[in-house]
């Protein structure tokens, strides 16, 4: 069967455009590698800014995507895609367990947590380590953590942790955050958040788990311990279009290059979400990309 779309990915910009898509008439196939429609937005505790359901959790948005999908009849398949060949009128999506074809495709795989890329940190992953609070927090109750990050993310993670670890350091690299006034002053007000800035872990030590980190401070060079039970990372993203050949042009840092219309170098194929170059990273700009890709395919189609 030949799709008129194929979308990868079931974060919010790929749900979003299987409803737009079967919305306008399109035979639809969202392909996605894990076995929970959401992405991201999964490991979200509770999510404030989605515009008329404030508090919401990641986890319950996305059954809400995914529910709207399927009260419409969108077609899900479990896929890891190799490669994308572009054969003209006709998309070819292979993946390790079937090959699929289209008219068009949309690219919206998201991006994932970037490493620290220090001396212990792939030792102690899942023993100490943690890339999501909303999932392990509930672990290091009672204990003391570092978040290590300077965005809303970082920000979100400390106030999080915060609830029920008798002790946060958020450690930043630079002596101001990247994220939300409101957010980083809600950071700053709260009792049990220590703040440690201008300074990078440069390594994590334990034994058998996490015990301590070594401090580094960028301005002085000055070395420091850190006696904690857990880190929490959250210095951003990256792209997840590395495993993937075939993908459109690619910017520096390996995003796929496409405006609001999501259109890329690639004729038929589209990217929406966080895997695109664009300003914002966040739930709404994901949805929006979702409407905007499905409208650049339906004039694509018209052309």
């Amino acid at each position: 069967m030949i799709y008129d779309l194929l979308i990868i990915g079931a974060g919010p910009a790929g749900l979003t455009a299987g409803i737009y898509a079967k919305r306008a008439g399109l035979s639809v196939l969202i392909l996605d590698s894990s076995p929970i429609s959401g992405g991201q937005i999964l490991n979200t505790y509770e999510i404030d800014n989605y515009p008329g359901i404030p508090g919401v959790s990641g986890a319950d948005l996305g059954k809400k995507m995914r529910d709207h999908c399927d009260r419409l009849g969108v077609e899900f398949a479990k896929g890891r895609v190799s490669s994308i060949v572009d054969n003209g009128d006709v998309k070819e999506v292979l993946s390790k367990k079937e090959n699929y074809e289209a008219r068009a495709v949309i690219i919206a795989t998201g991006a994932s947590n970037k490493k620290l890329g220090c001396p212990g940190e792939e030792e102690f992953s899942g023993m100490g380590v943690s890339y999501c609070a909303t999932c392990d927090g509930a672990f290091f109750k009672d204990k003391t953590v570092a978040v290590v990050g300077g965005g809303d993310v970082a920000l979100e993670d400390a106030l999080y942790l915060a609830r029920a670890s008798k002790k946060v350091y958020l450690i930043h690299r630079r002596d101001q955050f990247r994220g939300t006034k409101v957010l980083a002053d809600e950071v700053m007000a709260c009792p049990n958040i220590e703040l440690v800035m201008d300074s990078v872990v440069s390594e994590i030590k334990g034994q058998v788990s996490v015990d301590s980190l070594r401090i580094s401070n960028v301005k002085t060079a000055e070395e420091s311990i850190l006696a904690v039970d857990g880190i929490f990372v959250a210095v951003g993203t990256v792209p997840n279009t590395g495993s993937i050949s075939g993908m459109p042009n690619l910017d520096e840092r390996g995003y796929i290059i496409a405006d609001e219309t999501c259109v890329t170098s690639i004729p038929g194929i589209f990217a929406a979400g966080d895997i695109r170059t664009k300003q914002l990273r966040q739930i709404t700009t994901a949805t929006a990309d979702g409407a905007n890709a499905v409208t650049s395919v339906q004039r694509y189609f018209q052309a």
